[in-house]
């Protein structure tokens, strides 16, 4: 009897899905983490791209409006001065 291998689920049904299309930076960053490892995150983020999705990570990367982000903004204006730790 051959034993089959059976492939690790991916991220993002591994997950809540709701990772993905989270509002927090920080929810984003980990969602972006955790697709760096995933064997089809250059055919899932080309494909997010193809499809212009409007928003989520997709491929490890921030998609908003069909184009590639570097990071998520916190709602509201930026501070003009950094705030004291």
């Amino acid at each position: 009897m051959t034993r089959r291998h059976t492939p690790e689920p991916l991220p993002c049904r591994r997950f809540d899905s709701e990772l993905w299309f989270a509002e927090k930076p920080d929810d984003v960053e980990l969602a972006k983490s955790l697709c760096q490892d995933c064997p089809l995150a250059s055919a899932c983020l080309a494909g997010a791209l193809e499809r212009a999705e409007p928003w989520g990570v997709w491929g490890g990367q921030l998609v908003l409006a069909g184009v590639v982000v570097p990071r998520k903004r916190p709602r509201g204006r930026p501070r003009k001065h950094p705030v004291a730790a």
